[in-house]
């Protein structure tokens, strides 16, 4: 199961980049939702792992895992304090956004707790998980061509 796992874990994470772009791209175009600077922040982390994720996928190429995981982390950050501003009132002053659509705005909210900051926390980490279990060093799994 773990050499399986190993075996497709670009695939998984280059699918969560796919589905999570496509939602970013329907809440913007299809829905009217204008992004946030922060939204912006994050789409500049996630739109080049679909691409990057994409190709090392089809090639089985590890080597990519060094590059697209500092993209990952990094959004993933950018959307823990994207949730934070959201969530807890303290936080919007740290950092407010100064023009445009406010950063604290819920254009969703889906269950009382699910928004579109929460969407992307959940894609960065998934992603963040299937590249960490897709790594050579210390699995013990060799790779056979």
């Amino acid at each position: 199961m773990q050499a399986r796992l190993h075996a497709l874990s670009l695939y998984f994470a280059w699918v969560v980049s796919l589905v999570a772009v496509g939602g970013s791209l329907y809440f913007s175009e299809v829905m009217g939702f204008e992004p946030c600077k922060l939204c912006w922040l994050q789409r500049i982390c996630m739109y080049p792992l679909v691409y990057l994720l994409g190709r090392a996928s089809y090639l089985n190429d590890r080597k990519i895992i060094g590059y697209a995981l500092p993209l990952s982390i990094l959004g993933g950050c950018i959307s823990i304090y994207h949730v934070l501003e959201q969530k807890v009132p303290g936080f919007a002053d740290i950092l407010p956004c100064s023009s445009g659509i406010p950063c604290n705005t819920d254009y969703i909210n889906w269950l009382g707790f699910i928004t579109i900051p929460i969407l992307a926390l959940t894609a960065f980490i998934l992603i963040t998980v299937f590249l960490l279990m897709g790594r050579n060093r210390g699995t013990g799994i060799e790779e056979t061509e």
